[in-house]
């Protein structure tokens, strides 16, 4: 059986590498922070537990991973109610894949590989930390920019600057709407990627040209 000792190491461990993970979540205001990711990895740690005892007590006769192959399949529940879907954008797929991945090292843990445990936190906080810092950039670089639009609001305006946006190949990453009662105007600001030989100035006069449209601004230069 495994001691008193292995089992209050193993919970402990998995309480210090899902902490570390689960406040890197927290510290960027994500669906699931700091106690989701414990509570996850504190769950995996003891299920494998349960299952080695399991085995240790019964032999063959019983299977150490049927249980806790479950927890690599119902995790995926827990992880889809981060997804959060915004205008036609989708985020929180990097926090359900945390999840998963804190899952992982608690099954990790709680077999007792604690090398492999430590080195997938440590990889996955690398990848939450510093490839973002990296993958933002590669987006300014791919030119992320915002546009502001005043306009009537009748049927059709949306779908004509997206068409407009369309022919200049720019690609549309979120749109958000805001209306006005009172003077019966819809305020859009949308997220777009623009391509390197755009000409911005044109593109701007050919929104401005289009019916409907009282105002296009650039949020960001």
């Amino acid at each position: 059986m495994i001691g008193v000792e292995q089992i209050a190491l193993r919970l402990f461990l998995a309480l210090l590498f899902s902490g570390l993970i689960g406040w890197e979540r927290e510290l960027h205001e994500r669906p699931a922070g700091f106690r989701t990711h414990i509570l996850v990895c504190l769950g995996a740690t003891l299920i494998m537990i349960i299952s080695l005892s399991i085995h240790e007590i019964y032999g063959d006769a019983s299977d150490p991973g049927r249980i806790a192959a479950q927890v690599v399949s119902g995790i995926g529940f827990l992880g889809a109610g981060t997804i959060i879907r915004e205008g036609i954008s989708v985020k929180g797929l990097t926090t359900a894949a945390s999840l998963w991945a804190v899952a992982g090292i608690g099954l990790g843990v709680g077999a007792g590989l604690y090398f492999g445990s430590f080195l997938t936190t440590l990889f996955v906080l690398v990848s939450l930390w510093f490839l973002s810092r990296v993958e933002n950039k590669i987006i300014s670089k791919n030119k992320y920019r915002e546009l502001k639009f005043r306009v009537k609001d009748a049927p059709g305006v949306l779908g004509m600057l997206a068409s407009v946006l369309g022919e200049e190949n720019v690609n549309i990453v979120n749109v958000q709407l805001e209306h006005d009662v009172v003077d019966v105007e819809l305020e859009i600001i949308m997220q777009v990627q623009l391509p390197s030989s755009l000409d911005r100035n044109q593109l701007t006069q050919n929104l401005a040209e289009c019916k409907g449209v009282l105002g296009v601004e650039w949020m960001n230069s």
